[in-house]
């Protein structure tokens, strides 16, 4: 299983609807609202990068609300 953080940035005063709408989608494990750089963090599973690209791309940067996103793969060491 492959797993991602993915960075969002919200427009002004949207990051709870942001974070209530990905907490919704398939394939996010875990969402939280967070200061600094980005607004909200999510955490992603997925079988393999096409869909890990599935989720990012076609449903979390759909939401309403979000500016840019950045996903981050995790890697074993």
């Amino acid at each position: 299983m492959l797993q991602a953080y993915v960075l969002i940035e919200t427009e002004m005063g949207k990051a709870r609807d942001v974070t209530t709408m990905v907490s919704g989608i398939d394939g996010v494990t875990s969402v939280a609202a967070v200061n600094g750089p980005y607004d909200v963090i999510a955490v992603t599973e997925a079988a393999n990068v096409d869909e890990l690209g599935s989720v990012t791309v076609a449903r979390i940067q759909a939401v309403e609300g979000i500016i840019r996103t950045l996903t981050c793969p995790v890697v074993q060491l």
